[in-house]
């Protein structure tokens, strides 16, 4: 079992900048591919950025790149998303999410939601002036 507690969320304003930070628990814990999930108001959740269990490989959504920038210290058990030059179309809740056996892209863009087993309880971002 993997637990999965998201923080860092809250109000900011277009052009911004926050930080997430997902903290992951349990057995075998370092062993999970990690990524941040991003559902907006009438949308389905989407896939925004995952890492590897090693941080070595990583996988961003084309509309984040050069903006996001995931990763990892297994010591801390921590995964971290920084995001800068938000836009208001971003705003919504964000998960973060936990799986084995599936690489970044796999993860973040090719499986079903409901085929990924763990996630946290997601954390509430604002973009707006």
């Amino acid at each position: 079992q993997l637990q999965l507690v998201e923080s860092g969320g809250g109000l900011v304003q277009p052009g911004g900048s926050l930080n997430l930070t997902c903290t992951f628990s349990g057995i075998d814990s370092e062993y999970y591919v990690i990524g941040w999930f991003r559902q907006t108001l009438g949308k389905n959740r989407v896939g925004i950025a995952c890492i590897s269990n090693l941080g070595i490989s990583k996988y961003y959504k084309d509309s984040v790149k050069g903006r996001f920038a995931i990763s990892r210290s297994n010591v801390e058990r921590t995964v971290t998303l920084q995001m800068d030059k938000l836009s208001s179309e971003e705003t919504g809740t964000y998960y973060c999410a936990g799986t084995r056996g599936l690489t970044t892209q796999r993860m973040c863009a090719g499986t079903w939601i409901s085929d990924i087993p763990y996630w946290g309880k997601g954390t509430l971002i604002t973009i707006s002036s």
